[in-house]
C-alpha cells in the first residue's frame, strides 16, 4: 500500500478559463513544490496537453492520471480518468464531434493553447471548449465506462454545473461509485455516502494548486491502481 498527496483536478492552458502559465511543466513543477505525488491534468473538453503533461510527470517523479473535465447536455461537469494518454486522446477525439460547431474566440474565452513538453506552443484549440457537448450525462457516464475509464462529478456541491446544484441528486441509476466534493462547501444530504470522496483544487492558476493535504491509498503508485480505488466504493458500517 502507498499513501500518496494528490491534486486530481487541475487545468492546463487548453482550458479557455485557465491561465496561460498552466503549462504542462509549470504544472508539475507546482505539483512538486507542494509536496504532491499524483496529480491529474483535466482540461475542458480536451485532451490534447495529456502527452506534454505526462512526460514532465514522469520527470519530476509524479504519478500522472489522465483525465478530462466533460460539460454533459445538462451542462453538468463530469470528470472522466482514463487508463493510459492515448486512450484519453481518443476519447477527445469522440467528443469533439459532440460540442459546438463554432469556432474559439480567444479575445472572449481565452487562449486553448497546445504545448510539448518544454513548454512550447504546438498549436492553439480552434474548437470551442467551453460549451456544453450534445451526450446526456447517462450516455458520457456509459461512453467514459466503455473505454475502461472511470466517471466522477465534478464539484457535485458548488456552482451550477455540480451535479447537485445543477439536477438536485444523483441518479441512481448510474451506479456512481466515486464523487468530487468541494471542501470550502456543505454538501447537503450526505449524497457522498458509500461512495469514494475526492477532494481536489480545480487549479486554473498556478497558485491554486493542492498543498500537500489531501491523501489516497492505493495498492500500488499506478494509473490502474487509482481507477481500481475509484471503482470500489467503501465499506459502510
Amino acid at each position: 500500500m502507498v499513501t500518496l498527496f494528490s491534486d486530481l483536478h487541475i487545468h492546463s492552458c487548453v482550458s479557455p478559463c485557465a491561465s496561460d502559465d498552466m503549462t504542462p511543466g509549470n504544472i508539475c513543477g507546482m505539483a512538486m513544490l507542494k509536496g504532491l505525488q499524483m496529480i491529474a491534468v483535466t482540461d475542458h473538453n480536451n485532451a490534447r496537453n495529456l502527452p506534454a503533461a505526462a512526460a514532465c510527470a514522469k520527470a519530476y517523479g509524479l504519478l500522472f492520471i489522465p483525465g478530462m473535465e466533460i460539460t454533459t447536455s445538462e451542462e453538468v461537469h463530469l470528470l472522466g480518468y482514463f487508463p493510459d494518454v492515448p486512450t484519453a486522446l481518443d476519447f477527445g477525439e469522440f467528443l469533439r464531434g459532440h460540442m459546438p460547431k463554432g469556432k474559439n474566440t480567444p479575445a472572449v474565452f481565452g487562449n486553448q493553447l497546445v504545448m510539448n513538453e518544454d513548454d512550447e506552443v504546438i498549436a492553439e484549440e480552434d474548437c470551442l471548449l467551453i460549451g456544453a457537448s450534445d451526450l446526456s450525462l447517462e450516455k458520457l457516464v456509459k461512453a467514459v465506462r466503455d473505454v475502461g475509464g472511470v466517471p466522477v462529478p465534478a464539484h457535485i456541491n458548488r456552482g451550477a454545473n455540480g451535479l447537485l446544484m445543477n439536477l438536485g441528486f444523483i441518479p441512481p441509476n448510474l451506479n456512481l461509485t466515486a464523487v468530487e466534493v468541494w471542501r470550502l462547501l456543505p454538501c447537503p444530504h450526505t449524497p457522498q455516502a458509500g461512495k469514494v470522496v475526492l477532494h481536489s483544487s480545480d487549479a486554473h492558476y498556478l497558485g491554486d494548486i493542492s498543498e500537500a493535504e489531501v491523501s489516497v491509498t492505493l495498492e500500488e503508485p499506478s494509473v490502474e491502481a487509482f481507477l481500481s480505488y475509484l471503482r470500489t466504493p467503501p465499506v459502510q458500517k
